[in-house]
């Protein structure tokens, strides 16, 4: 644990504690002071206070920054398919069915894992020693681009830019029925379905802003093509917000419907598009990747069954 002294003086007076910190301390950004804040490791004058306490001169500020914990998750010789690299972060295409960091009953075989045994060390600690370097995390059953960072700085640049919307998050889905608007706003909150905690529902009492931006690319008679953005990031954001308006992702074994007719090995959903401002350079980087085969097959399949039925109907 490293212990920081710091005496405001006149000039920062009336500054929100956070925002103070950031500035004062090197490598400190504003949401990880919050984070500081609310883990306790921040006194003024020997007290506690909350994220919205606003300095005054010749406040006594002690704040303890705790060191990174050693990783002890085990470094496995996964492949990756890593679309960019530097030395401050990887995006990878994440394949469906990988889990992204363990947890219970997925202790092996995650992408964390198969990071470990390609980085090393070089990953950021913020999140611990289950996720490092982890930023943001995509479902098991669904593929595609996923960010990760390399050290703290890159990760808290990047975090922050996840809290104010300004990443650039587009997903491809195939959904049951026929969509009809061309392209629409979910805005909905999401929260812990009252009943089943395993899973996700929109919740308007206890739920958190969710917003997806969604536009039909494709229609195939009782199914819909359509091309999601996000603009928040909640846990299974895209299956609860298209299952709750009547159209849920085909395969979705947990949001979709019982009788499943194809027969997948989860939801038809893949993260297309990502693209944000680089940590280091601070110049816009956007990375795409096309849908993994199983989806370009259902694709396939389901034109190919819309043209037998135009043939049919002459």
């Amino acid at each position: 644990m490293t212990d920081k002294q710091l005496i405001v003086s006149e000039h920062d007076e009336d500054c929100r504690i956070d925002k103070y910190l950031s500035e004062h301390l090197e490598g400190i950004s504003r949401s990880y002071a919050q984070k500081l804040i609310n883990d306790r490791l921040v006194l003024v004058n020997g007290k506690e206070i909350k994220q919205n306490y606003k300095v005054k001169a010749n406040d006594r500020i002690h704040v303890q920054i705790p060191e990174p914990e050693v990783l002890k998750v085990e470094a496995e010789a996964i492949e990756l398919d890593i679309i960019y690299e530097d030395e401050h972060l990887i995006v990878v295409n994440k394949p469906q069915g990988m889990v992204v960091h363990p947890a219970a009953g997925n202790y092996t075989g995650t992408l964390v894992n198969a990071l470990m045994n390609h980085c090393g060390n070089h990953l950021s600690a913020i999140n611990g020693v289950i996720r490092p370097g982890i930023v943001h995390r995509i479902d098991k059953d669904t593929s595609g681009l996923l960010l990760v960072a390399k050290n703290n700085e890159a990760h808290l640049h990047l975090a922050q830019q996840i809290k104010e919307h300004s990443l650039t998050r587009k997903y491809i889905a195939i959904v049951y029925g026929n969509v009809k608007n061309d392209q629409g706003i979910i805005d909905l909150p999401i929260g812990r379905h009252p009943v089943d905690r395993k899973k996700m529902s929109v919740n308007t009492k206890n739920g958190r802003n969710a917003v997806t931006h969604f536009k039909v690319l494709e229609r195939f008679n009782n199914f819909t093509y359509i091309e999601c953005r996000l603009e928040t990031g909640r846990t299974h954001q895209i299956r609860v917000h298209m299952s709750h308006i009547g159209h849920p992702i085909v395969g979705d074994p947990v949001y979709g419907i019982k009788k499943e007719k194809f027969k997948l090995n989860g939801q038809a959903l893949h993260a297309c598009l990502l693209g944000f401002i680089h940590p280091a350079t601070q110049k816009y980087m956007e990375f795409q990747v096309p849908p993994p085969k199983y989806f370009e097959d259902l694709l396939n399949k389901l034109r190919k069954n819309v043209v037998i039925q135009l043939i049919g109907d002459k």
